[in-house]
C-alpha cells in the first residue's frame, strides 16, 4: 500500500513561484511513474507533469517551459517547481503514482488528497 501527501500549495500573485512537494510512504515506488495533475471544478483532471522510472519527464502543453518536475533518489519525494504562474494555473494539484507490472492486465494507481493553488492577477 502507498500513501501520498502533497504540500506547498497556497496563494501567489501572477508571475510568482511555488514549489509543491509530494511525500510518499509505504511500498517501494522506484518502478512507478510519478506525476502531478490538476483539477478545477466541473472539469476533468488534467495532466501537469509526469516523470518515468528512467527519469524522463513530460509536461502538459499549458505548463511546458514554466514548471519542472523532479524527484529525490529512491523516489520517496517528488517536487513540482512552478514558475511564472498565471491565474489559469489556479486549481487543486494532485500527486499521482502509477505502475503496470510487466505482463499484467492491471495496474496500481495512487492519489494524494490534493493541495490548492490560487494565482491572482
Amino acid at each position: 500500500q502507498v500513501q501520498l501527501a502533497e504540500s506547498g500549495g497556497g496563494s501567489v500573485q501572477s508571475g510568482g513561484s511555488l514549489r509543491l512537494t509530494c511525500e510518499s510512504s509505504g511500498d517501494d515506488l522506484s518502478e512507478y511513474t510519478r506525476g502531478w495533475y490538476r483539477q478545477v471544478p466541473r472539469n476533468p483532471r488534467e495532466l501537469v507533469a509526469i516523470i518515468f522510472p528512467n527519469g524522463t519527464a513530460n509536461y502538459g502543453n499549458s505548463v511546458a517551459g514554466r514548471f519542472t518536475i523532479s524527484e529525490d533518489i529512491g523516489k520517496k519525494t517528488v517536487y513540482l517547481q512552478m514558475d511564472s504562474l498565471k491565474p489559469e494555473d489556479t486549481a487543486v494539484y494532485y500527486c499521482n503514482a502509477d505502475h503496470k507490472p510487466a505482463g499484467a492486465n492491471y495496474f496500481y494507481r495512487y492519489w494524494g488528497d490534493g493541495t490548492s493553488v490560487t494565482v491572482s492577477s
